[in-house]
């Protein structure tokens, strides 16, 4: 999947911060509920009209700086 059709990024709205397209629902909001351990199903109750692949698509958001960064290692 391919998170460009879900994700825009907008300076309008919620000051440019990343949100699923036509909503004010931050990817953050999102990536902080599955941090906490919230299931899709909890996460999509919090925000009527998200789907499964508005999470997916904020995940996949998420994942590319991290590959893009080469980390090689961490400490502890």
């Amino acid at each position: 999947m391919l998170y460009h059709d879900r994700i825009e990024i907008d300076p309008a709205v919620c000051s440019g911060k990343p949100v699923i397209r036509g909503t004010r629902i931050l990817v953050t909001s999102i990536l902080s509920q599955l941090a906490t351990g919230e299931s899709f199903d909890a996460v999509r109750k919090g925000f009527p009209g998200l789907v499964d692949d508005d999470i997916k698509a904020a995940i996949e958001f998420a994942k590319e700086p991290v590959e893009a960064a080469g980390i090689t290692a961490l400490r502890d």
